[in-house]
C-alpha cells in the first residue's frame, strides 16, 4: 500500500474529515491547530488516502523551526489518526510520515496517537493492536520519546448507561461525597469566557499547591477561548453562597469528552465539592452527546512514588477503566542534530544553570 497526501486548508472541510474518525481527538482539531499557530508553531492538515483515494488517515501537524538553522521539529498532538488494527496501513502511513519528516528539513518528527496498548492498572489486558504498533515502530527505528507532552496513561467510563448506574458502580466513598456536597449547598453552574481569568487563577494557585509548572495566563485565555468559540469546550464551575471552589474546562469532540484542566482552592474543602463538580462534568459530557468520558491523566507507574498518586486516587474512586496508551514516539530524519538536540544541548543548559 502507498499513501498520498492532500493538505486541507478548510477548517469547515477539515471538521468533517476528521468526524469520520470515531477516534479523533480534540487536540487534532483545526481549532488547535490555529491556537498553536499563535503560540510558536505552524499548523498544516493533512489527508492520507490510500491507492483507491479512499481516506484512511488524517494528521494535524504542527511545525516549530530552530532559530538561526534551517531545520524544525514536528509534532502530530494525538495523532495521527487512523485506524490501528489495519497492518499494511499501519506500516504505509509509518513509511509516509517518515518521507514528510525527510522532505521537510526536520530533525525529527514526534508522533502521539491516540492508540492504547493495555487496559487495568493491575491486571493489564494487553491490546493487540497496540502492541504491534510499537512492535512496528521499535523494527523500522523509531524510539520512544523522552519528552511525553501529553499524558501516556489516562482513565476512562462508558456513560452510555443511566446515571443511576453510574453512580452505583462508584466508590462508596466517592458517592457519599457527590451527595455530601449537595447536602451542604454547593452547587455547579456552566461558565461563559468572562469566568476564564478566574478559571486561571484558581489553576495558577492549584500548581502552586502541587507543585506543577503551567504556562502563562494569555495561554490559557487564547486556548479556552478558541475552543469555547468553536463550540469544543465548556467551563463548569463548583460554588459556595457565590464563592468559586473549583473550576474544570471539559474539551469534547465527537462523542469524546475530556476533562483537560482541574482547579481548586482550599477554601471549603469539608464540602467535597471537586467530587460533585466532577460529577455534574460527567452529567454534562452525557446531555451532550458523548459516549466516552476521559479523566486525562494517570500515573505512569502506579505506585505511592508517582507525582500524579493522589490525583488518582480520587479518578479512581468514579470507577473508571485505566486505558495504558502507546505514548509518544520519535523518528530521528537527522539521528546526529537528534541527539544533539534532545541530549547534549539539555546537558549543556544544565550544567550552565549549576555555574550560575
Amino acid at each position: 500500500m502507498e499513501l498520498t497526501t492532500q493538505t486541507i486548508d478548510d477548517a469547515a472541510d477539515w471538521h468533517q474529515l476528521l468526524t469520520t474518525f470515531p477516534n479523533a481527538h480534540p487536540l487534532q482539531t483545526w481549532t488547535w491547530g490555529a491556537f498553536k499557530s499563535r503560540w510558536g508553531w505552524s499548523a498544516q492538515q493533512l489527508a492520507f488516502y490510500n491507492n483507491e483515494q479512499e481516506l484512511v488517515a488524517a494528521a494535524l501537524l504542527l511545525k516549530r523551526p530552530i532559530p538561526r538553522t534551517p531545520f524544525s521539529i514536528l509534532y502530530t498532538p494525538k495523532g495521527p489518526v487512523f485506524d490501528e488494527h489495519n497492518r499494511p496501513l499501519r506500516e504505509a502511513l509509518l513509511a509516509k510520515l517518515e518521507a514528510i519528516a525527510r522532505q521537510s528539513k526536520a530533525i525529527f518528527l514526534k508522533i502521539d496517537p491516540d492508540v492504547v496498548r493495555g487496559y487495568g492498572d493491575e491486571e493489564v489486558v494487553p491490546q493487540p493492536a497496540g502492541v504491534e504498533l510499537m512492535q512496528l515502530l521499535e523494527k523500522r527505528g523509531w524510539c520512544f520519546s523522552d519528552d511525553q507532552i501529553q499524558f501516556r496513561n489516562t482513565v476512562t467510563m462508558d456513560i452510555t448507561r443511566p446515571e443511576e448506574e453510574l453512580l452505583a458502580d462508584m466508590k462508596s466513598k466517592t458517592r457519599y461525597n457527590i451527595r455530601l456536597a449537595g447536602r451542604k449547598d454547593v452547587v455547579v453552574r456552566e461558565g461563559t469566557p468572562t469566568d476564564f481569568d478566574m478559571i486561571y487563577a484558581m489553576y495558577a494557585e492549584t500548581a502552586a499547591r502541587d507543585g506543577f509548572i503551567i504556562r502563562p495566563r494569555a495561554y490559557y485565555l487564547d486556548g479556552w477561548q478558541a475552543l469555547y468559540d468553536a463550540d469544543l469546550a465548556m467551563p463548569l464551575i463548583a460554588e459556595f453562597e457565590g464563592t468559586p471552589l473549583g473550576a474544570v474546562v471539559i474539551v469534547k469532540f465527537n462523542q469524546k469528552a475530556i476533562y483537560m484542566y482541574g482547579a481548586s482552592t482550599d477554601l471549603e474543602r469539608n464540602r467535597m465539592p471537586n467530587y460533585l463538580l466532577q460529577w455534574e462534568a460527567i452529567r454534562w459530557a452525557k446531555a451532550h452527546g458523548c459516549s466516552l468520558y476521559d479523566f486525562w491523566g494517570a500515573p505512569d507507574e502506579f505506585e505511592e512514588t508517582d507525582s500524579m498518586w493522589g490525583v488518582w486516587r480520587f479518578k479512581k474512586g468514579f470507577n473508571g477503566q485505566v486505558a495504558r496508551h502507546i505514548g509518544a514516539w520519535d523518528y530521528a530524519a537527522r539521528p546526529w542534530l537528534y541527539k544533539l538536540y534532545t541530549q547534549a544541548i539539555p546537558k549543556y543548559l544544565a550544567l550552565l544553570k549549576r555555574w550560575r
